[in-house]
């Protein structure tokens, strides 16, 4: 399995070289607050959005002593802005509070502040820190190791564990980056498109070529 999960990697490392985080930012601040708007919502549409946000809000005290009614119109084109407004502004109040303002470089820390999970974290981590602790599975990645056969499980947090367990660590920031660039060009949801992927059936279960 960790062969396999290997050659996959390498085969998908030498389609997609450019992969990279597709969120736009300049400091872990801002990859925060992009990765909490980006839940249920396009990259695209956050990159749009977060242009004129980002030259708006520059500190985490500028998001902490925002008016939420007018935070919400600055957001209001993203997908359920109300409720990403005020994990925003309390994710930020906590960084004021506890972090002097900056965004903190642990997991344990990260997952306390106001709408974050271990998946944003994991994204602010790997590409604002350079500090590898997990491997960011969103909906691509989860659909991607299932067809693959590198997972049988359902939960996220199980599936880390396993594509943690067959990728080494200094890998497993841009093991993600491929998997999630692969998933949105060729492996799609609902219907793959296995004519144009790079893997056969030896090295994907779930491939028809």
């Amino acid at each position: 399995m960790q062969e396999r999960a290997r050659k996959i990697f390498t085969k998908l490392r030498k389609a997609y070289p450019q992969a990279k985080c597709s969120l736009n930012f300049t400091n872990p601040l801002e990859l925060l607050i992009a990765t909490i708007l980006s839940a249920q919502c396009t990259d695209e549409r956050v990159n749009q959005e977060t242009a004129k946000l980002f030259k708006k809000y520059r500190t985490a005290q500028d998001y902490a002593k925002a008016n939420l009614t007018e935070l919400e119109q600055d957001l209001r084109r993203i997908n359920f802005y109300r409720n990403k407004a005020k994990s925003i502004k309390a994710a930020c109040q906590t960084l004021v509070e506890r972090f002097g303002g900056k965004v903190p470089n642990h997991m344990e820390d990260l997952i306390a502040l106001h709408g974050v999970a271990r998946k944003t974290a994991n994204v602010v981590l790997g590409n604002a820190f350079g500090i590898q602790v997990g491997i960011v599975v969103d909906t691509h990645v989860m659909r991607l190791a299932q067809r693959m056969g590198l997972t049988k499980q359902t939960d996220r947090e199980k599936i880390e564990q396993d594509l943690m367990a067959l990728i080494p660590q200094e890998q497993w920031t841009h093991f993600g980056h491929v998997l999630i660039q692969h998933g949105r060009a060729v492996c799609k949801a609902p219907k793959p498109l296995c004519r144009e992927c790079v893997l056969d059936k030896s090295l994907c279960p779930s491939s028809t070529t």
